[in-house]
């Protein structure tokens, strides 16, 4: 069985999250450097920019480690507007989103 470590290294290569923070010319960008277990890894659990939504993330929860994508690209982000924000966490029930592996955590995470 994979250590953690290992997933999360596994889970970076495969959508593209690398070790460095810079932007690569026409390609994704670059996370900085944790140490998990003694291993160099990505940063995981910090939503950034990208993917084939708004935002994207590399999730671990536990043992389980998932790549996340969620936001529309198209819309806006109001949450310095009052009550834009309070019907947004009431119609997303976001008292309610618990686990780290889903896009409803993170989209209410940013609200």
């Amino acid at each position: 069985m994979a250590s953690k470590s290992e997933k999360i290294a596994a889970g970076k290569k495969r959508h593209g999250f690398t070790a460095v923070n810079k932007p690569r010319r026409g390609g994704p960008k670059k996370f900085e450097v944790l140490a998990v277990e003694g291993d160099n890894v990505t940063a995981v659990n910090k939503p950034r920019r990208g993917g084939p939504k708004k935002f994207e993330v590399l999730a671990v929860e536990g043992d389980n480690v998932k790549y996340v994508a969620f936001g529309d690209p198209n819309m806006e982000i109001r949450k310095d507007n009052p009550k834009a924000r309070k019907s947004f966490r009431a119609r997303h029930k976001c008292d309610e989103k618990k686990s780290k592996l889903t896009a409803g955590y993170w989209s209410c995470k940013k609200w």
